[in-house]
C-alpha cells in the first residue's frame, strides 16, 4: 500500500482535483476509520468533495471535516479532525464506562471479540432505558462537538454541502438537516443511538439515529449537487463468511445488517435507473431527467472484520489511531487502483456486489430516483 501511496494522484483534465461527494456511514468509534480515509484523501489533494452525506458518527466526521475545511482549507480540515477525535478519547478516559480495561489491552484479540463490561451494559439497557439509566441525559460528545465546531460559523458555509439524517421518532421517516440549518443538537439527533441516550428534540419532533432509515442516505447528493461521483465510504461489513454462533457474535451480525438495510435500498433504486439508462429504455423526452450517478464504494469488509460490535465503544487514543492508519492506507490503495475513474465510469457493479444473493430475481422493479424531481428533503 505505501508503494502506491506515492503514485502521482488522480487529476482532472485542466489538473485540478476531481469534484465527488462522500457518503459517510455511522459506527461508533469505528468512524475513525471514516477520519482516517478522509485524512488520506486530503493530503492526497487528488479530490475535492461538493457533497457530504452523513448519519451518526458519518455526520461528525461531516461537520468536523466541512468546518476545518472552512476555516483552513484541506490542512485545517487535517487537523480540526485530529483535534476532534482526539477529544473523543480525552472524554472516554474520563466518563467511558466500557473503555478497555487493563486485561483488554494485555489481550486485544480476546477484546476485539468478547468483552465482559460490553455484555454486562448491553444486558442493563436492555431492561432499563436511558431515561432511567442516564436521566440527566448527558452525552459528553457534545462538548467534544462544541469544542470542536462553531455551529454559527458552519452554517455560512458554502465550500462543503452537508445533509445529516436523523430518525424521526414519532413518524419513522427520515429527516435530512441540511448545512444552513445544522445545529450541534441535529448531529446528536443523527448520532443518538436510542439504547443509551434520549431522543433529542429539534422543533417540537423527537429524533433517533438516522442509521434505521439511511445510513447514510445518498438522495440529497442526486437532488442537490452537479457531481455525478458518490463515493460511499462503508464502515459496517456487508459480508462475513462466519455463520455467527454466539449471542455476541448474532448481535453483531443483526447490528451490521440492520444499519445497511436503508443503504442497501437506495442501491436498488439507483441500479434499476441505470439499468435503464443503459438500455435505452427511457423516451427522449424523459431522458434527460435522470441523472446518471457514477457510484464508487470503499468498504471496510476487510480492515474491520477482526474487530466486534463491543469495539465500536472504545474510545482509546491507540485504538482510534489504529484505525485512522487502517483508513489512511486503504484510501492510498483504492485511490491508486479507482482515482483515474472519477468522472468516467461507476467502480463497482451494484447487482453483483450489492444485491444479488442466489437466485434472487434482478428484475424485480423499484421506483425510479429522478435527478431533479422526486422525494424533497423535508423536516418530517
Amino acid at each position: 500500500m505505501a508503494s502506491r501511496a506515492k503514485r502521482s494522484p488522480p487529476k482532472s483534465a485542466n489538473g485540478s482535483p476531481k469534484r465527488v461527494n462522500l457518503a459517510l456511514q455511522g459506527g461508533g468509534a469505528h468512524g475513525a476509520f471514516a477520519w482516517g480515509v478522509l485524512d488520506g484523501f486530503l493530503e492526497s489533494g487528488a479530490i475535492e468533495i461538493e457533497g457530504l452525506s452523513g448519519t451518526s458518527a458519518g455526520s461528525i466526521n461531516a461537520v468536523v471535516y466541512a468546518y476545518g475545511k472552512y476555516k483552513g482549507g484541506n490542512d485545517g480540515a487535517r487537523q480540526t479532525l485530529e483535534r476532534f477525535w482526539r477529544g473523543v478519547s480525552e472524554a472516554g478516559d474520563r466518563y467511558n464506562p466500557l473503555k478497555a480495561m487493563a486485561w483488554d489491552r494485555a489481550y486485544p484479540t480476546l477484546q476485539f471479540r468478547f468483552s465482559p463490561a460490553f455484555e454486562m451494559f448491553k444486558a442493563a439497557t436492555h431492561v432499563f432505558s436511558p431515561y432511567q439509566l442516564n436521566p440527566g441525559n448527558f452525552n459528553p460528545l457534545r462538548e467534544v462537538l462544541e469544542a470542536a465546531v462553531d455551529f454559527d460559523e458552519l452554517r455560512h458555509c458554502r465550500d462543503t454541502k452537508l445533509f445529516l439524517t436523523a430518525t424521526n421518532v414519532r413518524t419513522g421517516k427520515p429527516r435530512v438537516f441540511r448545512t444552513q440549518e445544522i445545529t450541534v443538537d441535529a448531529v446528536m439527533a443523527s448520532a443518538c443511538l436510542p439504547q443509551m441516550f434520549q431522543a433529542v428534540e429539534i422543533d417540537g419532533e423527537h429524533y433517533w439515529d438516522g442509521g434505521y432509515m439511511g445510513n447514510p442516505s445518498l438522495y440529497p447528493l442526486f437532488y442537490h449537487t452537479e457531481s455525478r461521483d458518490v463515493i460511499i465510504l462503508h464502515i459496517n461489513p456487508i459480508e462475513r463468511d462466519e455463520i455467527p454462533m454466539t449471542p455476541g457474535e448474532i448481535y453483531n451480525r443483526v447490528n451490521e445488517i440492520s444499519f445497511n438495510s436503508a443503504l442497501i435500498k437506495e442501491l436498488r433504486a439507483i441500479a434499476f435507473v441505470q439499468k435503464l439508462q443503459d438500455d435505452g429504455a427511457l423516451k427522449p423526452e424523459f431522458a434527460n431527467r435522470f441523472k446518471y450517478v457514477l457510484i464508487h464504494s470503499i468498504r471496510a469488509d476487510e480492515a474491520l472484520l477482526d474487530l466486534s460490535v463491543a469495539t465500536k465503544f472504545d474510545t482509546g487514543w491507540e485504538f482510534l489511531t489504529m484505525l485512522r492508519d487502517r483508513g489512511r492506507a486503504t484510501a492510498a490503495e483504492w485511490l491508486a487502483k479507482n482515482g483515474s475513474s472519477l468522472g468516467v465510469r461507476s467502480t463497482v457493479d451494484l447487482r453483483t456486489e450489492f444485491l444479488t444473493s442466489g437466485g434472487e430475481n434482478d428484475a424485480t422493479p423499484v421506483a425510479p430516483v429522478p435527478r431533479r424531481r422526486g422525494p424533497r428533503i423535508t423536516r418530517n
